[in-house]
């Protein structure tokens, strides 16, 4: 069910778009970047395709419009911080939303903002994505981050791609760069957004839905056997033979992803 909402942090008034299947185990809050809002069509589009998979979704304005029309606020991270950090709280003491896993999906400097909470939060905060995002404006809490995170940037996106990588480096949690061949900042080359949705949907995947059946056994999240039937994914270790997963080193992953995303640019 979808529904607008209003939360209150420090009496300033934030506003969101709130949806949770039915079923739901976990939810994805949105963190968007100055100068855009929670109607990001980029943003709308992956979360209707992680709704799709069973997810709920928030997407929320860390800033009022006339806070984000000065330059200074867009990128003050920690106001973006306390406010991003207040409403993960209250999704803990709603009805709707107190016992679904939290994941953080940001982008620009919205990424530095879900980071800093990650850090703050530890395992509250079950998994982090980034899209594009400025994960280096939070530098110094990186080795804090306890959290498993996946950094998302555009294969022409110069500069960014430098800067996640040394954030990759910085990251002690669970961690992986994925760069997309050919897509630029706002990912709008064909196929490049629905290879940012498809990559945060199985990596939430892993960790928002529950991995163990009440008999104790291993039980694979029924959205990735859809998505290996599909042909759009492969299903992870962790689920086959709770195998480790790899994490590339910032200087390998350029290379791989060349390879391992080609196919998306030839629909």
């Amino acid at each position: 069910m979808k529904r607008e909402i209003k939360i209150f942090i420090d009496d300033t008034e934030i506003a969101g778009t709130l949806v949770v299947p039915e079923g739901a185990s976990g939810i994805v809050l949105f963190a968007h970047g100055g100068g855009s809002s929670r109607f990001s069509p980029r943003n709308v589009f992956v979360a209707e395709k992680l709704q799709e998979q069973g997810f709920g979704t928030l997407l929320i304005d860390l800033l009022t419009e006339k806070e984000d029309e000065a330059h200074e606020t867009r990128f003050d991270i920690a106001l973006l911080t306390e406010r991003l950090s207040g409403i993960v709280r209250s999704l803990a003491e709603e009805k709707e939303t107190k016992d679904l896993a939290v994941g953080l999906f940001g982008s620009s400097t919205g990424a530095a903002a879900a980071l800093r909470v990650a850090s703050r939060l530890g395992e509250r905060v079950v998994a982090v994505v980034s899209r594009g995002g400025r994960p280096d404006l939070a530098m110094e809490e990186l080795p804090e981050v306890v959290s498993p995170t996946l950094l998302i940037v555009g294969g022409n996106d110069s500069g960014v791609i430098e800067l996640n990588e040394k954030a990759l480096a910085a990251l002690r949690s669970e961690k992986k760069l994925e760069i997309v061949p050919g897509a630029t900042h706002l990912f709008e080359e064909r196929g490049a957004l629905e290879e940012v949705a498809r990559l945060a949907a199985e990596w939430f995947a892993l960790f928002l839905f529950p991995t163990r059946s009440e008999g104790g056994g291993n039980e694979i999240p029924e959205m990735l056997e859809e998505m290996e039937e599909e042909g759009n994914a492969k299903i992870p270790p962790r689920f086959r033979d709770e195998a480790e997963k790899p994490t590339q080193p910032p200087g390998k992953t350029r290379d791989a992803a060349k390879e391992g995303y080609r196919h998306f640019h030839r629909k």
